[in-house]
């Protein structure tokens, strides 16, 4: 396939290697320096983008390229507010919009964990829950995407729980749950649920060890996006 990667920092080097690695052509590496090439490219040759850059910059290349009819691929978190605004223009135009706070495999097996223990933990009384993510100090998103993601699945799994909350920027509140973040180098992602009580703790856990799960699973999905349409999840790429 020919391949565009709008953000090309770290996790966009890997995925390009990724990329090339499976027989695949990047024609552009796109980052704040060089959008300008985008003007310059042949459309008509674009097979698919691959979209991991900074919160700031996600909408207006998901935008440009639902605009442009080019099937995107995005793993760029701390945007979405305007997520709606961005499926809704997805399916006005019918270009496929693939969107993940997370591409590696491992973890997305670990949020179907994590929603099966929440609704255990929500018929179980006397724990109270919460969320831990350590990333690298580099990362400017707090909490991280994969956080807000746990914690959603914790929401839906229990009434008791109205909404999440950043620890530390919020009262304590019964009603709500606590996300705990952290930067640490060189950490490159880790995620721990944890219910305690009185009696005991129960934790689930996933560390990643390096950025080339996450690259790969992007590469990957890159790969089955052409020909689907709407606005699409891991859970329709892992057939969950």
């Amino acid at each position: 396939m020919n391949i565009i990667i709008l953000g090309y920092g770290k996790m966009g080097k890997i995925i390009g290697e990724i990329a090339e690695s499976r027989g695949h052509s990047i024609l552009a590496k796109i980052d704040e320096n060089n959008r300008e090439t985008l003007n310059d490219l042949d459309l008509s040759k674009v097979d698919v983008a691959i979209e991991f850059s900074q919160p700031e910059a996600a909408v207006t290349n998901i935008t440009w390229c639902l605009e442009n009819g080019i099937p995107i691929v995005s793993g760029t978190t701390g945007w979405l507010e305007h997520k709606p605004n961005i499926e809704k223009l997805a399916i006005e135009k019918g270009t496929p919009f693939f969107y993940a706070s997370n591409f590696s495999i491992g973890v997305n097996i670990f949020f179907k964990v994590n929603q099966y223990l929440a609704k255990l933990m929500g018929e179980t009384a006397g724990y109270q829950v919460e969320i831990e993510e350590i990333h690298h100090t580099a990362k400017k998103d707090a909490p991280s995407g994969t956080a807000i993601t746990l914690a959603e699945a914790i929401l839906d799994a229990q009434s008791d729980l109205k909404d999440w909350y950043l620890s530390g920027e919020a009262p304590e509140n019964g009603q709500k749950l606590p996300i705990i973040s952290k930067r640490i180098d060189p950490a490159p992602g880790t995620h721990i649920i944890r219910y305690q009580s009185e009696i005991d703790d129960i934790e689930i856990k996933h560390t990643a060890h390096s950025r080339q799960g996450f690259a790969l699973g992007a590469v990957l999905v890159a790969e089955w996006i052409p020909g689907k349409s709407g606005v699409l999840n891991m859970n329709d790429f892992l057939s969950f």
